[in-house]
Formats: C-alpha cells, sequence, structure tokens
C-alpha cells in the first residue's frame, strides 16, 4: 500500500555535518574515506553529526525505533523523474522530538559508469538490547514499510495534517505546522510511538538537530544489495 492510497501498513525512522549520497565513483571514494574517520571518532562515542540523505530513495532496517511526541501525516514530496523532470510523490511524513534507535542499516543504489553499485550505510552496535543511537527533530518521508507499531499516551488518528505537533522553539511553545503538512491532509498524533523490526522505503530521510551512534560504516558495493533483515529487539529502551 502507498501514501496515496492511505497510511503505509506501518506509518514508521538516523547532524552540523551532512551525508549526501551523489551519482560518481569521485565521490563515493572520498566518502568511505571519510567514513573510515567518522567511524572511528564514533566508536570512542566524541562524534555527534547531522544526517540528510536524499535525491533518490533509500531503502532502510532497524530492530526498533522509540520516539516522543509522535507525529505522522500525508504530503507530497518533490522528485526528479529519470529523464530528468520534475514531479511528486505522496508519502507518509513521520516526525519525532526524540528519538533511540537499535541499529540502522541505509541501502541506496547508484548507477557509476554505467554499471550498479550499493552504497550501504550502517549505524550503531550488534546488541540488540541497546538502543544507542540518539537523535533529535528526526523526519521520514516513508514510500513503504513494514513492521510492529505500538502507540501510546493520547492517540489521534486522522487529524488535520497541518495540526500535527513534533518539535517546540526555543520559547518552549510547538512549532506551527512542522511537517509542512497542507490542510485537510490524514494526519497521526501520539505521545509516542514504537516501532520493532522494520524494513521500508524512505524518499527523505533527515536528522537535522543531534545524531549519536557509537559506531558508522561506509561501504560501496557491486550489485544491488539490501540490507540484513532486522532482528527482534530485546528489551526495553530507556527515555529517549
Amino acid at each position: 500500500m502507498s501514501p496515496g492510497d492511505g497510511p503505509s501498513p506501518l506509518p514508521v525512522p538516523a547532524s552540523e555535518g551532512r551525508t549526501h549520497w551523489r551519482r560518481s565513483l569521485a565521490v563515493a571514494v572520498p566518502a568511505l574515506l571519510a567514513a573510515a574517520g567518522l567511524g572511528s571518532a564514533m566508536a570512542s562515542g566524541a562524534l555527534a553529526v547531522g544526517l540528510r540523505i536524499q535525491d533518490r530513495p533509500v531503502d532502510f532496517t532497524t530492530s526498533s525505533l522509540y520516539g516522543t511526541q509522535y507525529g505522522a501525516a500525508v504530503v507530497d514530496q518533490p522528485v526528479v523523474r529519470p529523464d530528468g523532470t520534475d514531479a511528486t510523490v505522496r508519502v507518509l511524513r513521520m516526525g519525532f522530538a526524540d528519538g533511540v534507535l537499535n541499529g540502522l542499516c541505509l541501502s541506496q543504489r547508484q548507477q557509476i559508469a554505467g554499471a550498479t553499485y550499493t552504497l550501504l550505510l550502517t549505524l550503531g552496535d550488534d546488541d540488540p538490547r541497546s538502543w544507542e543511537i540518539r537523535t533529535k527533530n528526526t523526519v521520514l518521508d516513508l514510500r513503504n514499510a513494514t513492521g510492529v507499531l505500538d502507540m501510546d499516551g493520547i492517540v489521534d488518528l486522522n487529524v488535520n495534517g497541518a495540526d500535527v505537533k513534533t518539535v517546540k522553539d526555543a520559547s518552549g511553545a510547538y512549532v506551527a505546522n512542522p511537517l509542512n503538512s497542507p490542510q485537510h491532509r490524514f494526519g497521526i498524533q501520539a505521545r509516542y510511538a514504537k516501532f520493532d523490526r522494520i524494513a521500508g522505503t524512505a524518499q527523505d530521510f533527515q536528522i537535522p538537530g543531534l545524531l549519536t551512534t557509537p559506531k558508522l560504516t561506509l561501504a560501496v558495493r557491486p550489485g544491488t544489495v539490501a540490507c540484513p533483515a532486522p532482528p527482534g529487539p530485546v528489551g526495553t529502551p530507556g527515555t529517549p
């Protein structure tokens, strides 16, 4: 099911640096070298960065995502067709004020010199009990996903998308329409949301505020390579 037909089966989400995946080996190779340094710094807990992945859809998996002040709304996301013309796709845009993730893998295919390669970005450790990745102001434009969803607190379904609240400004007031939703679009609002064993495709993946993780690995693999199936989490996450 696509957002154009209503919400995905799972209305499901990785800061001042930016990570962009482009379409040439000239960019991919320096990115690998930079990732080696990033991974070393993150392994010691010394680095907090921003993450923004766009340009084309990205597949992702995570064992678990837990976020507070969850909101979602159906929006139209600008895209560029293969022939270079502009278009839009309908996505379910989700936002979290604060979140924790139990491992994350991102997979995106690229055409380099006429051949297909896959860029794989993995974050976090291999411990299904840790929820080791922390984020702020996470925004995810979801095209499709599967998994298990649990929402609690006051859960509102089919609210006006423009009325959804997620983050606050410096004064402590909620930012108006943080998901930039048109009026009268389907929206969801919940105090918190927890998603387990998520596998999906996102049109846009943003963590502009803060992302901390103990480990980061970036690799370029020939052909089409998928992220591994996410394991089930163990225990419960701490408060983000």
